[in-house]
């Protein structure tokens, strides 16, 4: 099945404009905020998915749009060898300090771009996990493509998605943010399409990976904040580069109190704990994809 962008396009706001022709608008917008303040809610979850993942003392790892750690440490905790790959200088540099508080001298991470590794060699790692930042990468058949490639034949590549339609949080936030943002630039292709298994399918294909090699399922994924609701969604309006770019457009086009409006209704509407605190479950798409 061929990826519709026009279809898509409403799905997730687009990249924030780069400052400079030089500049790669992904690694603007993830430099934009500071996605440590969301990670530091999510936490437990990605200890459980490092668990589920059976990683092992010695397995070669690489985190690909790792933010600061959140299944990385956890994976290195486990003694894995875990290389940590992502656009953003300052997430990198947070990771660093937070392997090195952690005296993890099996753990280390770099800036790079998912869609061009060129300085990873071929079937490096034994697993390539991808969790949620990656899928916005532009370019996402070289995205796949890269990904087969540093992976070591017999080994599997993991990557974790949020999809469109769903109901749970994220989903709903990049929805709601789309219909604010400006439209997306000619030939941009939603993120939100590697939340949908005939589209990952068929990328992998491309890059190698037949379909029957390819299994999906949905798997929950868990906010924990010790705040209101209220407050949990200034992280995302103050530091989540997407929904800051909905905050600045809606602003300028004197729409800011309606956004805020139907994020403060989504965020109360999805908190399961009491009133002074949130918890909020969001479901994503858990792909593995096994290299023959």
């Amino acid at each position: 099945m061929a990826v519709d962008a026009a279809a898509e396009r409403r799905q997730a706001p687009a990249p924030v404009q780069a400052q400079g022709a030089d500049m790669n608008p992904n690694k603007a917008l993830w430099e934009k905020g500071d996605f440590t303040r969301i990670a530091d809610t999510m936490r437990e979850s990605g200890e459980a998915l490092v668990d589920a993942l059976g990683v092992t003392p010695g397995l070669r790892m690489l985190d690909l749009g790792c933010g600061d750690g959140t299944t990385a440490l956890p994976a290195a905790r486990r003694g894995a060898q875990v290389l940590g790959v992502d656009i953003a200088a300052n997430l990198v540099a947070a990771g660093n300090a937070r392997a090195d508080a952690a005296h993890l001298f099996n753990l280390r991470f770099q800036e790079g771009d998912a869609s061009d590794l060129q300085r990873l060699e071929d079937g490096r790692f034994d697993l390539v996990l991808s969790m949620f930042v990656a899928m916005f990468a532009p370019r996402a058949l070289n995205v796949a493509q890269e990904k087969a490639r540093v992976t070591r034949p017999g080994s599997r590549i993991v990557i974790c998605n949020w999809s469109p339609g769903d109901p749970t949080l994220v989903a709903q936030i990049l929805r709601i943010s789309a219909a604010y943002a400006p439209p997306p630039p000619e030939g941009f292709v939603s993120p939100m399409t590697w939340g949908v298994e005939a589209t990952v399918r068929e990328r992998f294909a491309a890059a190698g990976i037949p379909a029957e090699a390819v299994t999906c399922e949905r798997a929950p994924w868990a906010f924990r904040y010790d705040g209101p609701p209220a407050e949990f969604l200034d992280l995302f309006r103050h530091y989540y580069g997407p929904t800051m770019n909905a905050y600045d457009a809606a602003t300028a086009s004197g729409r800011a109190d309606a956004l805020h409006a139907e994020l403060t209704a989504l965020f109360e509407a999805q908190n399961r704990a009491g009133p002074d605190r949130t918890e909020i479950e969001a479901t994503y798409l858990r792909v593995t994809a096994q290299k023959a």
